[in-house]
């Protein structure tokens, strides 16, 4: 290897010296942790250093990262049996809702109309649902509050999840609804 290639926290293999972590980096030197201390090696020792762990190199790659990294989950799932139904976790709108719109109609003849498409919608319904009950997680388990407190603060998730039951209707699996 040559110094360029080392980074700090980089572990590495000595023929002489073993396993160690890379801890400091100049232009000429690089000082590795090994199990018998901390060695100094100059260009010519750092030649003889080869890396203790796997390196990849992806050069010219033109995909988003988030793919990459989906791909990468979805073939270790694969390879280890765990092949998870996504709709187990995410909630699915209705299919008759599906590719609809919501259109909004001001009163106002000169302004404009709005129109979201269900999709989307459903996905901030969702958000929010899932906000709620992270808030709730949290009022819960806080250890400054006393039980009047989260019996309050609960009453106002209560009221907020019965104003969202409105958009029940979205949702392909009951158990899934407000």
């Amino acid at each position: 290897m040559k110094i360029v290639d080392l980074r700090p926290g980089l572990q590495v293999l000595h023929p002489q010296y073993g396993l160690g972590d890379v801890k400091v980096l100049t232009e000429k030197t690089a000082e590795v942790l090994f199990n018998e201390g901390r060695k100094t090696l100059t260009e010519e020792l750092v030649t003889e250093l080869k890396p203790a762990e796997p390196r990849a190199r992806i050069e010219g790659l033109e995909k988003p990262l988030r793919d990459l990294i989906a791909e990468i989950v979805e073939a270790t799932a694969d390879k280890l049996n765990l092949k998870v139904d996504k709709e187990e976790f995410s909630p699915q709108m209705a299919p008759r809702w599906v590719g609809g719109k919501l259109v909004i109609h001001p009163n106002d003849p000169t302004l404009v109309t709005k129109e979201v498409e269900l999709e989307v919608f459903f996905r901030k319904i969702v958000i929010v649902r899932d906000y709620l009950r992270v808030l709730e997680q949290k009022i819960n388990s806080h250890p400054k509050l006393n039980d009047a407190e989260r019996v309050e603060l609960q009453y106002y998730i209560t009221k907020s999840y019965g104003s969202l039951t409105t958009f029940n209707l979205l949702f392909k699996e009951k158990e899934q609804c407000f």
